[in-house]
């Protein structure tokens, strides 16, 4: 029996979401004060979990954050990934708002890696949303690999230090080039704004996501930066063969901003 004065405090924390044949539970705000370059800045965090459970599927208020209390322990939620999303200002009302779909990337955003740009995507689209004044960067827990998880990821890597490209190395181990879907960000996304955003990405394939969905999408905001010698034929190959936009104006593009 969960306690009467812990339902109250989580109940208005916990929004059931309905997307077609699919529930998601979002649950937030909470306050979380982050370092930014030196800088605390406030954002507020949110947390989902898509649940396939029929009967709390259908279940609506208390009786869904009773549900979902007592069965969370039996969940081994700790064995996945849940995404989440850090919401700055007024994101439901501001008329502008910037947004960051960004995929999970354990070596990048934990470790610091410079054999992709993740890191310097995630920490730099941190600081883009909150000079702008409103948004939302979205951390895409399934996505790590474009898709393919970390330990295939891992597998990849290897690859890649055989000479296979990004796309190569996903392809030779039976995935596609890139398998992330945004339908259940979209769907928390709808659920705090239904006001124009502007995007921050340089892969196409994210803002059609969002459009296809009927996200009043207006704008796209390009984050190249952060080019190395170990990371130079990675973002070569996400122009190349992955589409990514306006990597390249010229083919200077990396002459003098590789770090020897």
């Amino acid at each position: 029996m969960i306690k009467p004065d812990i339902l109250s405090i989580l109940q208005n924390k916990i929004k059931r979401i309905s997307q077609d044949d699919s529930t998601t539970m979002l649950v937030g705000p909470i306050t979380l004060p982050v370092n930014l370059d030196g800088e605390t800045v406030t954002f507020k965090w949110y947390s989902w979990l898509k649940v396939t459970d029929e009967e709390l599927q259908q279940a609506e208020g208390k009786q869904a954050t009773e549900l979902l209390i007592s069965r969370l322990s039996s969940m081994n939620l700790a064995d996945g990934q849940q995404s989440s999303v850090l919401v700055y200002g007024d994101f439901e009302h501001s008329e502008e708002a910037l947004i960051r779909m960004h995929s999970i990337c354990h070596t990048g955003d934990i470790f610091g890696s410079k054999r992709c740009d993740c890191g310097f995507q995630l920490h730099q689209s941190m600081k883009m949303i909150a000079q702008h004044g409103s948004g939302a960067l979205f951390y895409l827990a399934n996505h790590e690999g474009r898709g393919i998880g970390l330990f295939s990821k891992a597998m990849a890597y290897i690859l890649q230090e055989e000479g296979y490209d990004t796309v190569e190395a996903n392809l030779e181990l039976g995935f596609a080039d890139d398998s992330r879907d945004y339908k259940d960000a979209i769907g928390v996304l709808q659920s705090l704004r239904s006001k124009p955003v502007t995007l921050i990405t340089n892969n196409p394939k994210k803002l059609e996501a969002l459009r296809a969905a009927g996200m009043n999408t207006v704008k796209r905001v390009p984050l190249w930066g952060d080019v190395s010698v170990f990371n130079e034929k990675y973002l070569r190959t996400k122009v190349a063969r992955s589409g990514h936009l306006e990597a390249v104006p010229g083919p200077d593009f990396f002459e003098g901003r590789v770090a020897k």
